[in-house]
């Protein structure tokens, strides 16, 4: 007999389960940070871009540290739902928690050589790709005789 079903799952399957463990169980279960922060990074002459799609947050929940040469970023989902009236749910879906993905950029990228911008749900951040240290000048001690 063939159950009805929403979002790809039979509405029975919290009651009677499915005993053998199929992948589709794991469905409920939060998915690796790796799998929520798609990554595009694309590569031009003098910087990489890195496109990070994050559906569903807002500016304020993303947040970008460098630390020992690596680029953190972490997004934090707390928002709550109220319910303003007498409906019955069948289902409801949502995800609660903190997400994170770094990548190593090198330890003579600066905080302030780094830009970022938030625009439609993707954090867009361009990262230098040589960043060139000053050669110091040469200074002689003079010696006399």
């Amino acid at each position: 007999m063939l159950m009805p079903s929403i979002f790809g799952e039979s509405l029975l399957d919290d009651f009677f389960g499915d005993l053998n463990g199929s992948a589709r169980n794991n469905m409920r279960y939060p998915a690796p940070s790796n799998s929520i922060m798609k990554t595009d990074i694309k590569e031009s002459e003098n910087d990489y871009e890195i496109n990070i799609d994050l559906p569903g947050y807002k500016k304020e929940d993303v947040q970008a540290e460098l630390k020992d040469g690596y680029l953190v970023i972490t997004a934090k989902n707390e928002s709550t739902v109220e319910d303003t009236g007498n409906k019955e749910y069948i289902r409801r879906e949502r995800f609660y928690g903190t997400c994170s993905r770094s990548f190593y950029v090198g330890k003579e990228v600066q905080q302030e050589d780094i830009s970022a911008r938030f625009e439609n749900g993707v954090l867009i951040m361009n990262v230098p790709k040589h960043i060139e240290k000053p050669v110091e000048e040469k200074k002689y001690i003079s010696i006399t005789g």
